[in-house]
């Protein structure tokens, strides 16, 4: 089988942070389940390699150790994905066990193990015995002990960050009109309100900021030109300091009077800008038909 996307494995003992890394994976783009049977992978990846799922970046899988057999079960997986020459990368996540005592303790959830009549820090023995065999696999390994999510976040993101974009975070830009009202997910907003209105040029009222005679007339004019250079700079330097700090997400509103011209002529610019800065830009013009 040949497939042309990455293909994550994620393991680790209870407590150190499994579903949290699965789940920048999702924010990453990747398609993640938790706990899939080993008999299953191979259908998965196949629907993969047809292009099925092709707006997926990849395949993340969280490795549940209450999979019946799953010693075997392991080892046949394994078996099978080198035998069709799949290539996969593992990582495995831990902790110290007094963390992972204290992480229990405080969310109150059982240990997978400890149904069997074990205590907890039995359990927690009893399963990195387990997993030694996974862990000595593992391409990755990541001690969370002292780890915030963010930490963990941050580990993943400046690994797995590359192909479409360079940076993980994702960046929506949402052109709105005040008259209309501030968008409430927006985390940053700028008032565009300053920059010259085509709404007053009779030829120009009739388009759009999608135009580019639109785009011309704000931005061809020195107050354009040296706020467009100003805002592109300030992003430039934003927008790393977000992704040090493991943000997934950043919404930022462009607001004129009514949402048609400034903002959404401005929003395209930026959106171009970002892209071939290579960043992942999703694009909202909400009240382009309104304004």
């Amino acid at each position: 089988m040949n497939i042309n996307f990455p293909l994550i494995l994620v393991g680790g003992l209870s407590g150190a942070g499994k579903s949290t890394a699965l789940r920048v994976f999702e924010d990453l783009g990747f398609f993640c389940i938790d706990g899939l049977p080993f008999s299953l992978v191979s259908s998965l990846l196949e629907l993969f390699a047809q292009d099925k799922l092709k707006r997926y970046r990849g395949v993340a899988l969280g490795l549940d150790l209450r999979q019946l057999d799953f010693g075997v079960s392991w080892d046949g997986l394994v078996r099978e994905l080198k035998e069709k020459n799949i290539v996969f990368e593992l990582i495995f996540l831990e902790a110290q066990k007094e963390i992972i005592v204290k992480r229990y303790s405080t969310t109150r959830r059982p240990h997978p193990l400890t149904g069997s009549c074990l205590g907890l820090e039995e359990a927690i023995t009893k399963e990195q015995e387990l997993f030694t065999p996974l862990r000595d696999m593992a391409h990755l390994v990541i001690d969370t002990s002292f780890f915030s999510i963010h930490d963990l976040r941050r580990v993943l993101q400046e690994k797995w960050s590359w192909d479409t974009a360079t940076w993980a975070i994702r960046v929506h830009l949402i052109s709105f009109g005040f008259k209309y009202g501030v968008p409430l997910e927006a985390d940053m907003v700028l008032d565009l309100r300053f920059l010259p209105n085509p709404y007053f040029q009779e030829d120009l009222r009739p388009l759009s900021g999608l135009d580019e005679e639109v785009q011309n007339f704000i931005y061809q004019r020195e107050e354009g030109l040296s706020f467009k250079k100003r805002l592109e700079e300030f992003l430039d330097f934003l927008l790393p300091l977000y992704v040090k700090e493991g943000r997934y997400r950043l919404t930022i509103g462009f607001g004129c009077t009514g949402g048609r011209h400034r903002s959404v002529a401005t929003t395209e610019l930026i959106a171009d800008f970002l892209r071939k800065k290579k960043y992942f830009v999703s694009v909202e013009h909400r009240h382009l038909e309104l304004g």
